[in-house]
């Protein structure tokens, strides 16, 4: 039963054994599986790269690798140039379909700023060309501008490199930090460490704040963290259990779930925590909101019909509707950031994984091959799924493409990574 599902998420939350960790360490990505049909790119060493502290040309090709959508073509040293057209047919002879040139100029005020084009070989023809001002200790964040430079010109999609991800990891006897870090696990930054369990990070639309829910007061309560700050305030801290916040895509409302009034059901709040209504009432359990991406729905785990299931509800309420009805078990519903498909985890012949569905045909496809998945949570531009899973006994995050053909894992040496959140893509 679902009760149980969500006394086994406290407890788990409250056990996970890991060692004495420190607080810069990162998580480390290995790749599993790629796409099959990959884009040949070639990403050179930029001119004059080497006037900078740390390489940017590295950061792209490592982004662009790690998608799986993108192979890369090997020029050894060879820088080109931004400011010439290279030789195109040439390179297309070498088995690459796009070419990035680049040239690093060093600025007055000692600042950079990288000048980069990207050229389609077969067409012969220039992509587009973009120039980035950065500080000496921003090579990173450049890189990965780059990269979703580069993703958006030949996959039409966005890129996601940019993007943070938060995270919880377990240390120590009674150590819990949540953590947030790049999308490629760098850069890892502790913003709240406690002796008590912190669960269900989520990420406001823009990008600035979390809710999470924090054990602190002995009980489950719900805050919002402006990360820029650290400044948090408490939105939910009713009587009993107060969890599962999800953000309104207007950023202004939360869904949370509360037992304030009886078994957990779920309510809509105002970010600063007033303006409290309930959403539902159901003689099971309703937790695990989640809203669509239009705003209209929310999404919602419930045993209303005898069986953890998931529902939506109108955003102002109204009448549930059931969306998943194949198996006993469907948890944790996530919908994709264009609101087409829906992640979330069933059960399928013991083992806890990541699903799919088409909203629009309702055919779903189990993604993972992994047992004990639980947290999915969408890149931005839907391409990728990020979740929580065990490998080795312990709790890593792992991510897969939406067409499952992607597979990534990412872990901090022996230690437990846990209810991982996407973030959404950064305001330009």
């Amino acid at each position: 039963m679902i009760r149980t599902v969500y006394a086994l998420r406290l407890l788990l939350a409250a056990a996970l054994a890991a060692f004495s960790w420190a607080a810069h360490a990162q998580l480390s990505i290995e790749i599993t599986g790629a796409g099959a049909a990959r884009i040949p790119v070639i990403i050179p060493v930029f001119e004059n790269e080497g006037a900078l502290p740390r390489g940017v040309s590295d950061v792209v090709r490592a982004d662009l690798e790690r998608s799986g959508l993108f192979s890369l073509v090997d020029l050894g040293l060879t820088a080109l140039p931004e400011r010439t057209v290279p030789d195109l047919p040439s390179l297309r002879a070498r088995g690459a379909d796009a070419v990035l040139t680049g040239t690093v100029v060093p600025q007055a005020d000692g600042r950079y700023e990288v000048r980069f084009r990207l050229f389609d070989t077969q067409k012969q023809t220039e992509l587009g060309a973009l120039a980035l001002r950065m500080a000496p200790a921003q090579n990173r964040a450049t890189g990965h501008r780059i990269a979703d430079f580069v993703y958006e010109k030949l996959t039409g999609q966005p890129g996601y490199f940019s993007t943070r991800i938060a995270y919880v990891v377990k240390s120590g006897k009674d150590r819990y930090e949540l953590q947030i870090a790049d999308a490629d696990g760098m850069n890892a930054q502790t913003a709240l460490a406690s002796r008590e369990p912190i669960i269900s990070p989520a990420w406001a639309p823009d990008g600035q704040r979390l809710a999470y829910v924090s054990f602190e007061a002995k009980k489950p309560v719900v805050y919002v963290h402006t990360l820029a700050t650290g400044q948090r305030h408490v939105v939910a801290n009713f009587k009993g259990s107060n969890s599962a916040p999800a953000w309104a895509p207007d950023g202004k409302r939360l869904a949370v779930v509360l037992t304030k009034d009886g078994q957990s059901q779920m309510y809509v709040l105002n970010a600063d925590g007033s303006g409290v209504q309930r959403l539902a009432s159901s003689s099971g359990i309703d937790t695990e909101p989640a809203w669509s991406p239009d705003g209209e729905w929310i999404y919602f785990t419930s045993d209303r019909g005898g069986s953890p299931q998931i529902y939506r509800i109108p955003s102002g309420g109204g009448a549930p509707q059931r969306v998943t009805f194949e198996g006993g078990y469907n948890v944790t519903p996530r919908p994709s950031p264009d609101g087409r498909s829906l992640a979330y985890v069933t059960r399928n012949d013991g083992r806890f994984q990541v699903a799919v569905m088409d909203l629009s045909s309702r055919q779903t496809t189990i993604l993972t091959d992994s047992a004990r998945d639980e947290s999915p949570s969408f890149a931005p531009n839907g391409r990728m799924i990020l979740y929580a899973t065990v490998s080795g006994g312990r709790g890593v995050l792992a991510a897969v493409s939406s067409d499952g053909r992607v597979k990534q894992r990412l872990s901090v040496q022996a230690a437990d990574v846990r209810e991982p959140s996407w973030g959404p893509l950064p305001r330009q």
